[in-house]
């Protein structure tokens, strides 16, 4: 599923800490579950949450106002 179909629904820690640990490589788990708990993807692999797609939409089209 495409970032913006889950993004507002995503809660607000999970956002500022991808926000602020752009591209990661691991995301903990309290990320990965409301990444999941949103509607977004939920792999058995950590590592592969996010698409470069996705973490170019957090970089430059989300808004810090959510």
């Amino acid at each position: 599923m495409e970032i913006y179909m889950w993004w507002l629904d995503l809660d607000l820690d999970s956002k500022e800490w991808l926000r602020e640990n752009l591209r990661a490589e691991e995301l903990p788990l309290p990320v990965l579950q409301g990444i999941a708990e949103a509607g977004g993807p939920h792999p058995d692999n950590p590592r592969a949450v996010l698409t470069e797609a996705d973490w170019d939409f957090i970089e430059t089209q989300s808004e810090f106002v959510d």
